[in-house]
């Protein structure tokens, strides 16, 4: 992320009173968006509804929320309960050859981009990239799927939902509440009002406007990204101190992780999706490399000494029977 980026992030989650002077833009895109979800709505525009459920996760802020670990936990607990499900994904970073795109083990991180490619590999359910979701939907279902997630999915309308999820981040809420680009908006607040469940990761230090679910992010295990195998949290399986790479939307939250794990690093924060090189990676002084999962799927050619931290969703239990209430109406 560059400066300037950063900066108005910043400005936006930390409500700074010079972003009033961008509420004319506000007013036009909060229009465009009106006028978008009307089209949909009426008719105007056409929405492709799938002969099976489908479960849209996604966020109304710009940054990471913790979307992606909900997807991987929707997935695993559809799995257990005898669903067969299917991820859909935009694929942002990637770029295919085709599409819809399919993945397989062979696909590389850079025809699919990096969340699908991670998805793909802690579920182990089918994953399928499509700028346009409802085609990627259709390939879902000729590959066997009854079910489908789309990840980060709230805005295409294109795809009929049969539930709406949205996480928020507990630490930085809703920022300021405004549209882009005077906030970090991407739809207005009352969009909370007819979405079907609201998940906040995290401690919940600003109050949210609709009722919501807690959903730690719990990190469960260390990767090797030379071998692929796990190794516990306790003792670490690397000496310190280390470098700290997360090409997140919110680095800060992963570093804030690794200091509650008693890991001494240095930190270097990349832009999301940042496409990592050699270069990225190297340091004079050879100490080992942490990064998250969605990171290490770009890095796994280029770094040796190099552990990945798996994380995973954990919602509360009132959402839990609520999502099993509501899929026993299908």
């Amino acid at each position: 992320m560059n400066r300037l980026a950063e900066r108005w992030l910043q400005a936006a989650y930390g409500g700074e009173a010079w972003l009033a002077l961008l509420r004319p833009l506000e007013w036009l895109y909060r229009r465009v968006v009106q006028q978008r979800a009307q089209a949909y709505r009426h008719g105007r525009r056409e929405t492709w509804r799938a002969p099976a459920p489908v479960i849209v996760v996604g966020n109304i802020t710009l940054g990471g929320t913790g979307k992606s670990p909900l997807v991987a936990w929707l997935a695993r607990h559809l799995k257990e309960a005898g669903w067969t499900p299917g991820i859909l994904s935009r694929g942002y970073g990637g770029q295919a050859a085709h599409y819809p795109l399919l993945l397989t083990p062979e696909t590389r991180v850079t025809e699919s981009g990096d969340e699908p490619r991670m998805l793909a590999d802690q579920t182990g359910c089918p994953v399928v990239v499509d700028p346009q979701r409802p085609r990627g939907g259709r390939r879902l279902l000729e590959a066997g799927c009854d079910i489908l997630l789309s990840d980060d999915g709230l805005q295409h309308l294109a795809l009929g939902r049969d539930l709406e999820i949205v996480v928020v981040d507990g630490q930085r809420g809703l920022g300021n509440g405004r549209c882009l680009p005077a906030g970090p908006l991407r739809e207005p607040v009352e969009r909370l009002n007819s979405v079907d469940a609201v998940l906040v990761t995290g401690e919940t230090r600003q109050p949210l406007p609709v009722a919501s679910h807690g959903m730690p992010l719990r990190p469960v295990a260390w990767r090797s990204l030379a071998d692929g195998q796990r190794r516990p949290l306790q003792p670490l399986p690397f000496t310190g101190p280390v470098h700290a790479l997360a090409g997140i939307g919110r680095p800060a939250r992963f570093f804030a992780t690794l200091e509650a794990l008693g890991v001494d690093f240095s930190a270097h924060a990349f832009a999301d999706h940042h496409r990592f090189t050699a270069g990225d990676l190297a340091f004079a002084d050879q100490r080992p490399l942490v990064m998250t999962a969605k990171d290490a799927v770009k890095c796994r050619e280029l770094a040796t000494d190099a552990w990945s931290l798996d994380v995973e969703a954990e919602p509360d239990k009132a959402f839990v029977a609520w999502l099993n209430a509501r899929l026993a109406r299908r």
